[in-house]
């Protein structure tokens, strides 16, 4: 069986890089907002499980449409491994988001801890300047604040989430199981919030790489 040859484009598109990364960012946030309400609303939540599910396979989208244009393009605005890993942790931080919205039905929680909540709110605090900074990538100004402020929020995350595992274990009456399905729950939101700090990573990088 003979292997497809990938057409490579001599003609710049670099723009079409930026679009798409502006998407993704949008995206990010919008998955984020949609699980942090069904956090907080929980069980009784006017966003379901299958909303979520939508946004992240439209991420998966943008995610396969930044690939499949990296691989096509002899010229590219920035390292192709910072592209590459850029588009990849974006699409960690709504794949997280999603696993841990998922746990809520599948584990069969009755309702949401605060722990919970407030890392949902944190992390859409993180999404929201990460969109901001992919939506600037282009012009590379006023990111830095903003990229400061992004890796505020996972020192925050990580304070929620030492609070969170030990008001599990600190509590002996607690079901064993329960304390199991939590921490699943509570990990899956600290990672897509470490996603968050590594694109915020990848971003200082190409600006220093093209100061």
């Amino acid at each position: 069986m003979r292997t497809p040859l990938v057409k490579i484009s001599l003609t710049p598109r670099t723009s079409e890089f930026y679009d798409l990364f502006g998407q993704a960012g949008e995206n990010a946030l919008v998955v984020a907002q949609l699980v942090e309400r069904r956090f907080r609303e929980y069980p009784n939540s006017g966003v379901t499980q299958e909303d979520v599910k939508a946004a992240e396979t439209h991420g998966d989208t943008i995610t396969r449409d930044l690939i499949r244009l990296l691989n096509t393009q002899y010229l590219t605005p920035f390292d192709r491994e910072d592209i590459f890993m850029l588009a990849t942790e974006i699409d960690d931080v709504v794949d997280y988001l999603e696993e841990a919205s998922d746990l809520l039905g599948l584990y069969g929680v009755e309702l949401p801890t605060r722990h919970a909540v407030e890392q949902c709110r944190v992390i859409v605090s993180a999404c929201e300047r990460l969109s901001t900074a992919l939506r600037g990538l282009k012009g590379q100004r006023g990111l830095q604040q903003v990229l400061i402020e992004l890796k505020a929020f996972e020192d925050e995350g990580d304070r929620i989430l030492r609070d969170a595992l030990a008001s599990l274990f600190r509590d002996g009456r607690i079901d064993p199981l329960v304390v199991i399905r939590w921490k699943d729950i509570y990990e899956a939101l600290e990672r897509a919030l470490d996603a968050c700090e590594t694109a915020a990573n990848v971003i200082t990088n190409i600006v220093v790489k093209n100061a």
